[in-house]
């Protein structure tokens, strides 16, 4: 694992060269390749110096490096500013720190990086976002981050103390107390998000520039929802007694926030909220326990990662254009932009987790999982659905669909952006070839 981290700490002169912009897309290309042709099924693999890869962090290092590389594909536009070497340098931080958080078989070297992670993402947001409400959200992330936590750190204290250890795999926590199993997961609550714990989502995503959005769909969500799955092994006594608390939050949490999407007046905004509602049920099928339950989960945060990653890029390419987010505004766009209506199409099937995508499965299992845990969670498991493919169609409809103010057609996109969006797609539609390998 060393080898990887150290490919990517020598890459940084390199983002100072004339070519640097195409060379660091080539670069994340070739550590993700290396990776795979490496990976073989032991429980961990690629052990050195307090790193190693399992089956669970195998999938979102992979993810990592994949969505970096589709960042810089995405942010053409900065490739001309004088910024663009900073850029770059602020992205490669950026995903070294994601990789060291999925990689660390230590504990307190987890929390230091998932701390740590903060600040190249609030430079990125305050340096390359749009509007100037960017410092606000800014300071919201930054606030609900360090405030959650805290509690965290002193946990990381206690465990150190009762085991004399911090590897994951050294320790089995027998305590019940609600306090203490609260503290623990109150962090990744935040960052996943839970919905009453969400308030710094939208306005983090709506300020934020593609690159931004697409990191904190794409990969900082699925930090919450990784260090559960980490601690619900160490804990599992507590996660038993405990989980039907946020089972039903998260069941709530989830009606709500489908319903706030529906009355959106910005696509970010409702792109945004759709992800709150997604992991909402990553959550619920956690909290179960299950074998089921943790598959469901894990391919629930690949498929998303892809998919409002995706998203966010459309998005993107509307604002661009129209200079504006609004519903209000980006009508009709099946005029303007007709040969990525089919793209749009497809992305907010899979948003609503339509065949054959990895999300469909992810849903499955799911709601597998979740109705094993509690009978009657299935009335609510059918609302949810139905609410997701009301959103996700509303979103494509709203936007393609209507009258636009102009009379003709004509395309205005680029091969770049083609590119991008099928990359987005292609290993949605591949990794259901790949489900064996969970089994």
């Amino acid at each position: 694992m060393m080898k990887y981290l150290l490919f990517m700490i020598f890459m940084t002169p390199c983002l100072f060269m004339k070519s640097s912009w195409y060379l660091y897309q080539i670069m994340m290309l070739i550590i993700m390749m290396i990776m795979m042709i490496n990976f073989n099924m032991m429980f961990f693999f690629n052990i050195s110096y307090f790193l190693g890869l399992d089956n669970l962090s195998f999938g979102l290092v992979l993810l990592t490096l994949f969505i970096g590389f589709l960042m810089i594909k995405a942010s053409n536009h900065i490739q001309f500013d004088f910024s663009s070497n900073m850029f770059l340098m602020v992205n490669l931080l950026l995903i070294i720190c994601l990789v060291l958080i999925f990689s660390v078989l230590n504990i307190f070297m987890m929390y230091l990086f998932f701390e740590f992670s903060l600040i190249p993402l609030m430079i990125l947001i305050l340096g390359w976002g749009y509007q100037p409400e960017r410092l606000i959200s800014g300071l919201y992330l930054f606030f609900y981050t360090l405030f959650a936590s805290l509690p965290l750190l002193l946990i990381i204290m206690n465990l150190y103390m009762t085991f004399n250890s911090m590897f994951f795999d050294m320790i089995y926590y027998l305590n019940v107390s609600f306090f203490i199993y609260f503290s623990m997961i109150f962090a990744f609550l935040v960052k996943l998000p839970v919905f009453m714990l969400h308030f710094w989502l939208p306005k983090a995503h709506v300020q934020a520039p593609v690159s931004g959005s697409m990191i904190l769909a794409g990969l900082l969500l699925k930090v919450g929802g990784y260090g559960i799955i980490r601690f619900s092994f160490m804990c599992e006594l507590s996660f038993n007694l405990y989980s039907y608390i946020l089972f039903s939050m998260c069941i709530v949490g989830t009606l709500l926030v489908s319903l706030i999407c529906l009355i959106q007046g910005d696509v970010k905004c409702l792109i945004a909220y759709s992800s709150v509602a997604h992991m909402s049920m990553c959550m619920m099928s956690m909290l179960t326990m299950f074998k089921f339950g943790i598959i469901g989960a894990y391919l629930m945060m690949i498929g998303h990662g892809l998919c409002s990653s995706g998203l966010f890029c459309l998005a993107n390419m509307m604002y661009d254009r129209l200079g504006s987010r609004s519903f209000y505004i980006n009508k009709g766009l099946i005029c303007f932009m007709p040969n990525l209506s089919m793209i749009m199409f497809i992305l907010c099937s899979f948003n609503m987790s339509c065949p054959p995508s990895i999300n469909f499965l992810s849903e499955i299992f799911i709601m597998i999982s979740s109705i094993s845990y509690w009978s009657c969670s299935i009335y609510y498991l059918v609302l949810i659905s139905f609410l997701s493919a009301c959103f996700s169609f509303y979103l494509f409809s709203y936007t393609y669909h209507g009258q636009y103010f102009m009379m003709y057609s004509y395309m205005t996109n680029k091969v770049r952006e083609y590119l991008l969006l099928l990359i987005h797609i292609i290993p949605m539609l591949m990794l259901m070839f790949l489900m064996d390998l969970l089994f």
